[in-house]
């Protein structure tokens, strides 16, 4: 029986990719990529490209994010049509989404219109915070440590609250609300325990700490920061 598949293709990096999802890549017959807004390739595709076969059929396409939900569902339901017929016609189909399946990913919207109607698989990937923990070679989590991963559009109130109330934070999305991040950080004196990494795992990788910033400065999109309040090392406390 053929199927759908979300396929996570890490970070930025092709040698991130899983076992599971270089495998996945190599069945499939059709597979579909987020279109890129400079109208070049997607990057989830360029990370998947060293593993795809010559013959597969790749299909960009265009997810917009419009305010008018009408004007979203149609376009949406659109591309959700083309797959089912792409399935139903004995295709093995893909889509490619940075990080994992699971998180801030167009694949889990677009399983909303293909759910019961043809089978829907996933594999996972490695997730940004997950690598930059790696770069760092730091704990995100450890003992009875909280952790929050928090997009910083959030409401503000809301921001403030999740950081005071967790050990770590892992702080996504860094872009669209980097004044209002630093300055709630600047507030509770966490600038120099917040980590900044820019397109974590890519050529272009730069890693600051929040105090290296001024509040006004522009931040790539792919940037992300990790936030540990406790600068002891937690596994030489429990030692």
């Amino acid at each position: 029986m053929t199927y759908f598949v979300g396929i996570g293709v890490g970070p930025g990096d092709s040698e991130l990719l899983t076992l599971k999802a270089v495998q996945t890549l190599k069945q499939l017959d059709t597979l579909y990529v987020p279109h890129a807004h400079s109208g070049q390739v997607s990057l989830a595709e360029t990370i998947a490209q060293p593993y795809l076969k010559t013959t597969i059929e790749i299909k960009s396409r265009r997810f917009p994010m419009v305010r008018s939900q009408t004007v979203k569902a149609q376009e949406w339901q659109k591309i959700a049509d083309e797959i089912i017929a792409d399935v139903n016609a004995g295709q093995e189909v893909g889509f490619l989404t940075l990080g994992d399946p699971a998180i801030y990913s167009t694949f889990s919207y677009l399983c909303n219109y293909l759910q019961g109607k043809i089978p829907i698989r996933s594999v996972a990937g490695i997730s940004s915070f997950s690598q930059i923990a790696s770069i760092l070679v730091q704990p995100l989590i450890l003992d009875n440590e909280s952790l929050a991963i928090i997009p910083a559009n959030k409401d503000p109130q809301q921001l403030e609250q999740l950081i005071d109330l967790n050990d770590n934070v892992v702080l996504m999305k860094l872009a669209v609300n980097f004044a209002k991040i630093y300055q709630i950080l600047a507030q509770r004196n966490l600038l120099a325990q917040t980590t900044v990494i820019e397109r974590a795992s890519m050529e272009q990788q730069v890693i600051k700490t929040m105090n290296q910033y001024h509040p006004e400065d522009k931040v790539p999109y792919f940037t992300t920061a990790v936030l540990r309040k406790e600068h002891t090392d937690a596994i030489q406390k429990n030692t």
